[in-house]
């Protein structure tokens, strides 16, 4: 890598580098996001090390932050003081990349619910699709987790944006405009997709099969806001929420 980077000499360096499976097993997050963590955290440190004063642009993740408190949150709220067990190693590893990669002077950009095709949520398969269709996915407890989506294309278009306001540094929220409510998306996507109604779970039963991340996944996570994102970088996202994007994603889908 370091003599791909001396070939290259680049003045930027953008690292979206994951290694997610789809879909995840809520009860062994860890066990499944462990790849991704390294990359995020040892990963990091070699790109960092090899980078020789390029700018760096890092993904980081927009639903670690503290849930106590505004239920919205922008860059200033901490990551998660004490996440469910699974979950504590996503955050150790997203923390150590935000701490390595601004120390450098680059940028994290802290990406939503990625939706859009290749993703869990792509209406072709996607995993998180998959489940709903089979009845799989049922609405846990409340469903008061808020849900800040970004939709792929948003992403990329947040990315450039990056690249070429050089003066961005330190971590921006890359999400829609639109959190929402897992008990409201949840059902209505259901619907779009012509999906079966999940049926409600409490949450003393759905933690005897998806764990304390699972039940926090569905009940517990905060949304982000994307004003800093907006000002700094001069971004909007194309898809105002989920619903934008996702039937974009269906008409592209449909028969000519």
């Amino acid at each position: 890598m370091a003599k791909a980077i001396r070939a290259a000499s680049p003045e930027v360096i953008v690292h979206m580098l994951s290694a997610i499976p789809d879909p995840v097993d809520p009860r062994h997050l860890a066990r499944d996001m462990a790849p991704t963590n390294r990359l995020r955290t040892q990963g990091t440190a070699n790109l960092l090390a090899a980078a020789d004063g390029a700018r760096v642009i890092a993904q980081g993740v927009a639903y670690a932050y503290d849930p106590t408190g505004s239920p919205v949150k922008d860059e200033d709220t901490p990551l998660w003081h004490h996440p469910p067990t699974q979950f504590a190693p996503v955050v150790a590893a997203a923390r150590n990349m935000e701490r390595r990669v601004t120390a450098a002077g680059g940028l994290v950009l802290r990406l939503g619910h990625l939706y859009g095709p290749g993703s869990s949520y792509d209406p072709d398969g996607g995993g998180l699709t998959r489940r709903l269709r089979a009845g799989r996915l049922p609405l846990i407890g409340d469903g008061a987790s808020l849900f800040s989506f970004v939709h792929g294309h948003d992403v990329a278009t947040a990315i450039l944006a990056a690249v070429e306001h050089p003066t961005a540094r330190g971590a921006l929220n890359v999400v829609d405009d639109q959190p929402t409510l897992v008990h409201d998306w949840l059902p209505e996507m259901a619907e779009v997709l012509g999906a079966p109604a999940p049926r409600h779970v409490p949450v003393w039963l759905a933690g005897l099969f998806v764990g304390g991340w699972g039940v926090a996944y569905m009940t517990g996570l905060a949304g982000a806001s994307n004003a800093l994102a907006r000002q700094l970088l001069d971004w909007k996202p194309t898809y105002p929420s989920w619903r934008a994007g996702l039937t974009a994603d269906l008409d592209t889908r449909a028969p000519r």
